[in-house]
């Protein structure tokens, strides 16, 4: 799935090679870490959130097919 988000993320911002993605898992609950440059936050985000709840939809359909829970955190530094 790392793969994946990281595949969308860089493809909506404007600087890709700023674009970190790590992926923690404990068995069924898998947490995966975006962190882009702080100009591409909004677009990230999008309107009202609309952008980062369709990813979360994707992860969530996902998790539903391999039996797992993803949760998307977006990290400002």
């Amino acid at each position: 799935m790392k793969e994946a988000v990281e595949r969308i993320i860089s493809s909506l911002v404007g600087e890709p090679d700023a674009v970190e993605v790590n992926e923690n898992s404990d068995g069924k609950n898998v947490r995966i870490e975006v962190r882009v440059a702080p100009q591409d936050m909004g677009r990230i985000i999008g309107r009202e959130g609309r952008t980062v709840k369709a990813i979360r939809s994707i992860l969530f359909v996902a998790g539903q097919k391999h039996g797992r829970r993803y949760q998307l955190d977006l990290i400002e530094d």
